[in-house]
């Protein structure tokens, strides 16, 4: 008990002693202790500078991620508006499309791509309940996309052009020399052209287009630009690779051409067989 009475004695003189220090230190105004009353100041202005710059360091750390969470948004908007700018473009490059045709189209939206393997598949919003048939062609402002292979009740799939199984007759312009396209399997931006002689007139920038051979796609639509041309040792025809107009990555809207090019051969023509 008596080392608790000398520990509190201890304490209450400290601060009986602090206190008296304190009070002659305010109330006296002599020389020294106006000295010390500044030099006192100073200290603690220089600490609460210190603090205060901790604060205005805090504050601007909120004020910068706030700026940043901002950016972020704008950048979203902005993203946005360009997104729905180019959308718009290309409907309104569908709806300049659909009235320049002399065929008849249906609209259709791309529900789902699968165009990053070796058979490349995409599937639209229109079936048989829409009127789509099979090895009907699948066309966008720029050029041909494919041609539908498999149709349901209200979805179908179509077949692009980047794959294997797919073959279109092709002209290029302005030599009109014809050829049979298809894709290697190689790169995704070029396409095969074969069996072009060697006596043909062939450029890079030609512009190569469907041919009257063609029992899916209309004529005179186009496929691509010739991008380069050579001829193999030994070869009697040229190499041709043609960079398709259509891009598959930022495909989105379609038309699917419901009638059929006039190809087949009309039996009421020809000469009637003797019995």
């Amino acid at each position: 008990m008596n080392r608790v009475l000398e520990r509190a004695r201890d304490w209450v003189l400290l601060f009986v002693l602090i206190m008296t220090s304190l009070i002659v230190m305010l109330t006296v105004n002599e020389d020294m202790l106006r000295g010390l009353r500044a030099r006192a100041l100073e200290a603690t202005a220089a600490v609460e500078g210190v603090f205060a710059g901790l604060g205005r360091y805090v504050r601007a750390l909120d004020e910068n991620e706030l700026l940043r969470t901002q950016n972020i948004d704008l950048a979203n908007q902005v993203a946005l508006l360009r997104s729905a700018e180019a959308e718009n473009e290309r409907l309104k490059a569908l709806l300049m499309l659909g009235d320049s045709l002399d065929y008849a189209v249906v609209a259709a939206r791309v529900t789902s791509k699968d165009i990053t393997s070796e058979r490349n598949f995409i599937t639209i919003n229109m079936g048989r309940e829409d009127g789509i048939e099979e090895e009907m062609a699948v066309i966008d402002p720029a050029g041909i996309v494919g041609k539908v292979v498999l149709v349901g009740r209200r979805h179908a799939r179509v077949m692009t052009y980047l794959n294997p199984d797919f073959f279109v007759p092709a002209s290029i312009l302005p030599s009109l020399t014809d050829g049979s396209l298809r894709w290697d399997g190689r790169r995704f931006d070029r396409l095969l052209l074969e069996h072009v002689v060697r006596s043909a007139a062939v450029s890079p920038g030609d512009l190569v287009v469907t041919n009257g051979f063609s029992t899916v796609f209309q004529p005179g639509y186009p496929i691509g630009k010739v991008d380069s041309v050579f001829a193999e040792p030994g070869t009697s025809t040229w190499t041709i690779h043609v960079r398709p107009a259509a891009r598959l990555d930022n495909l989105s809207h379609v038309f699917v051409v419901s009638t059929k090019p006039a190809t087949a051969i009309d039996t009421r023509l020809l000469p009637a067989e003797r019995p």
